[in-house]
């Protein structure tokens, strides 16, 4: 017979996989009470979340969902469920690893597939969303200026020699 608190938290780990388009896994082990309250903020502002929940409840959760499961789920690991862009919450937590140095890269879920540590960490070394829109804003706004430079260079030569006109008549 189940336990009451175990079908109660696979709800939970099912609803957070449902209303989320992806999930990285992570060690957390080390960090101090005030270090996991800073790593949720920040994720938060990112537009993700951090859960704790028991490993088996999530594969249980994943294989439910007819999700593929996620490798090395095994320890102290918590759960980063991201809503939008998964590069943000991945350079969040790539972010807190470095200055922290007791987070570990275990594995993830994103784009329906499983991933493994390696995986999960190429996310946060892509652009986000807004460098990319940047960048063809850029892209695009590029050509416009060469042609503007290009109508303009003809006027700018006129003005160019009538002022050389000018000078040589008021030399004389």
């Amino acid at each position: 017979m189940p336990n009451k608190l175990n079908i109660s938290m696979l709800d939970k780990a099912a609803q957070s996989i449902e209303n989320s388009k992806g999930v990285f896994v992570i060690d957390y082990r080390g960090l101090t009470v005030k270090e996991t309250q800073g790593l949720r903020r920040a994720l938060r502002e990112a537009g993700a979340h951090m859960k704790v929940y028991k490993n088996n409840i999530v594969k249980i959760a994943l294989k439910n969902a007819d999700l593929p499961e996620i490798s090395g789920l095994e320890g102290t690991c918590a759960y980063v469920f991201y809503e939008n862009d998964p590069v943000d919450a991945a350079k969040v937590i790539k972010k807190q690893a470095e200055a922290l140095k007791k987070i570990e890269w275990i594995g993830a879920l994103a784009d329906g597939k499983a991933l493994d540590a390696q995986g999960a960490k190429a996310y946060a070394e892509l652009a986000s969303r807004d460098e990319l829109v940047a960048k063809l804003v850029y892209v695009l706004g590029s050509p416009l200026s060469g042609i503007a430079s290009v109508c303009a260079g003809p006027a700018r030569g006129l003005v160019t020699a009538l002022d050389a006109v000018a000078e040589k008549k008021n030399a004389a």
